[in-house]
């Protein structure tokens, strides 16, 4: 079966249902703080496309309230595959480094093409990652089957048809030897749920925009569970 970008009735409405999400966790914030807790465990958290640490800090803020020692990846924006390809060893060093601080594997939470940074440094790195959960993140699939391609290749400066593109994204879908979890909506306007999860996950549906999805309660819900799990 071919794989295709979302349905454009999801697409067109993504940012009313974005802004509908952050509307309830503003609701649900404090009632949120409930649940599986950790215990000092550390953990990362990568950005999406052109996003930095800015648009991730309500999930980081609840993980640490929910135990967790966490931390973005302090890489700025996050340009593709300049932090994974020509500039890899900057993430990898991070990765490294925290590592290496809290003497033990960090557990890491990629958002959207985060999520991808994030499994091919888990294959990568095994013995750095305790584990890896993605959020929305079309590593399972071909760039072209999402709404997003074109926006990445202006962004990144690189073709989705660049033979290090295509390993890379091929590098992201293998299966991975560490604990993952894969959180995905069918109603995702940006990228297919198909494509955000594959055999190797233990995968969590939500009902979720791809805009501001790392705001949804649900999906702040979903992660702690997954980190505790």
């Amino acid at each position: 079966m071919a794989l295709t970008p979302p349905a454009w009735r999801h697409t067109l409405t993504e940012v009313p249902r974005g802004a509908a999400g952050v509307l309830r966790l503003a609701g649900k914030w404090r009632a949120m703080a409930t649940g599986p807790r950790g215990r000092g465990e550390p953990v990362m958290v990568l950005p999406g496309l052109f996003n930095s640490d800015r648009s991730n800090v309500a999930l980081r803020r609840h993980l640490t309230r929910m135990g967790y020692r966490v931390e973005g990846w302090g890489l700025g924006r996050n340009l593709g595959q300049r932090a994974i390809g020509q500039d890899g060893e900057r993430l990898f060093a991070r990765i490294d480094a925290m590592a290496e601080r809290y003497g033990a594997p960090i557990s890491l939470v990629g958002i959207s093409l985060g999520g991808l940074m994030a499994r091919i440094a888990a294959h990568r790195m095994p013995g750095h990652v305790a584990q890896v959960v993605t959020i929305s993140s079309p590593f399972a699939g071909p760039p072209d089957a999402t709404r997003v391609w074109r926006a990445y290749q202006a962004l990144s400066g690189a073709r989705i048809d660049d033979p290090e593109v295509r390993a890379l994204v091929g590098e992201a879908g293998r299966p991975l030897s560490v604990p993952t979890t894969a959180i995905w909506s069918a109603s995702d306007g940006l990228v297919g749920g198909a494509i955000c999860r594959g055999e190797d996950c233990a995968a969590v549906e939500v009902r979720s925009s791809h805009v501001w999805v790392q705001f949804n309660p649900d999906v702040l819900r979903a992660v702690a569970v997954a980190l505790a799990t």
